[in-house]
C-alpha cells in the first residue's frame, strides 16, 4: 500500500490551485459581501446594486446616467433597469437635463434622502461582520481600489 507524501517542491500545476487565485478570493469575497447585506437591505426595500447606486445619489445628487454608472461600474444596459426599480420605489427621480436633453439626470425624491440615515446602521453592521478594525477597512479599501485600477489600466492597453 503506498502513501501519497507532498513533495517539498509543489508541482507547477500549484499555481493553478484555486485556493491560491486572486480572482477567486476577490469574487468570493463579493458573493460573501452580498449575502451579508442582503437582510441589512430588506428593511430598506433595496437590493445590494440599488444601494450602491443610492450611496452614490447620496454622496453627489443629480448625476447623469453616464456619471452614476461610473461611480458606481454599471453600464447603462444594466443601470437603467435598476433605475427604473429605484423610481417605482420612490427613491429617485429620472429628468431631462435643460441643457442637454439627451441626458437623463438622477436625483433623489424625499423618500430616497430620508433613507440615508436608515443606511447608517446598515454600513456599521456590515462593517461589524468583516471583524476589522475600521483602519484595517481603509487600507483593504484602498488596496482594492488600487487593484481596480491597475487592472482596467491593462485591460484599456
Amino acid at each position: 500500500m503506498s502513501t501519497y507524501r507532498k513533495s517539498a517542491a509543489p508541482p507547477p500545476e500549484a499555481d493553478l490551485l484555486l485556493s491560491k487565485q486572486l480572482c477567486f478570493a476577490v469574487y468570493s469575497v463579493s458573493l460573501a459581501m452580498s449575502k451579508v447585506y442582503r437582510p441589512l437591505l430588506a428593511p430598506l426595500g433595496l437590493t445590494y446594486p440599488q444601494y450602491l447606486v443610492m450611496l452614490a445619489l447620496w454622496e453627489c445628487e443629480g448625476l447623469s446616467i453616464a456619471e452614476l454608472g461610473a461611480r458606481v461600474a454599471l453600464d447603462s444596459g444594466t443601470l437603467t433597469p435598476l433605475l427604473k426599480r429605484l423610481q417605482a420605489l420612490g427613491c429617485i427621480e429620472r429628468t431631462r437635463s435643460a441643457a442637454d436633453e439627451r441626458q437623463v439626470l438622477i436625483t433623489l425624491t424625499r423618500r430616497g434622502a430620508e433613507l440615508q440615515s436608515r443606511a447608517q446602521a446598515v454600513q456599521e453592521q456590515a462593517a461589524s461582520a468583516t471583524a476589522y478594525s475600521a483602519r484595517e477597512r481603509q487600507a483593504l479599501t484602498a488596496k482594492l481600489h488600487a487593484l481596480r485600477s491597475s487592472l482596467l489600466a491593462h485591460s484599456e492597453r
